[in-house]
């Protein structure tokens, strides 16, 4: 019997349990009201809807080559979704759960790229820690997060509490900014139109599921 869980909200109450007991109770508490009151504080977070046209831009992946997404329209469909970082346990399920079903979305003419404001070498970690078989981009800057969804300075308080239990989160960016995107997930058409597009809200902690992704790559 299979027993593997093929819903990312199933997968994020394993992380939860195994987050409680890696975690300081404290810190675990300011990662949550961090997350609670970026739920609380962006309402419009999308800056593109359906039948729009999707921006053209060029983004370095993990190995210092230039994307472009006319390029990849030119082939296949886009799954893009936006990511704030490889320090962030979230994006790391969100990406895991993805790769899973990555055979599923190519066979329905789709292609998947990642986008984060981190530089090129968190790329691959984040591309090598979690197996991924897809571009994950480097958008220094949140040039490209900012013509898609909503960019936002991420907590003093989050920030102190990770170099309390010994993360460096300034290491993983080129600019001192501090700023990070709302995860966001578009579907691109070949045309550059934009068939879906969807965002959780400010809490983090919440993405959006891949058989939904599937559901509208069927369609």
């Amino acid at each position: 019997m299979n027993t593997e869980k093929n819903s990312y909200q199933e997968n994020l109450k394993d992380l939860r349990s195994n987050l409680n007991t890696m975690l300081p109770k404290e810190a675990l508490h300011v990662f949550d009201t961090d997350a609670e009151n970026l739920q609380l504080n962006h309402k419009s977070i999308l800056k593109l809807k359906v039948g729009e046209k999707a921006p053209d831009f060029s983004l370095s992946n993990a190995t210092n080559k230039t994307i472009t997404l006319s390029d990849l329209l030119e082939e296949k469909k886009v799954v893009l979704t936006f990511y704030r970082g490889s320090w962030c346990p979230y994006c790391n399920l969100q990406l895991a759960h993805y790769q899973k079903s990555l055979l599923h979305i190519k066979a329905l003419g789709a292609r998947l790229v990642a986008i984060s404001p981190q530089t090129p070498d968190e790329s691959l970690n984040v591309k090598e820690k979690n197996e991924l078989n897809f571009e994950v981009l480097s958008d220094n800057g949140n040039i490209v997060a900012r013509k898609y969804t909503s960019v936002f300075k991420n907590a003093d308080t989050s920030i102190n509490t990770m170099t309390e239990l010994g993360f460096d989160f300034d290491r993983h960016y080129s600019d001192d900014s501090r700023e990070l995107p709302i995860p966001a997930v578009f579907i691109i058409e070949k045309d550059a139109t934009i068939s879906f597009a969807k965002s959780l809200g400010g809490d983090y902690r919440n993405r959006v599921e891949v058989s939904e992704i599937i559901n509208v790559l069927k369609k």
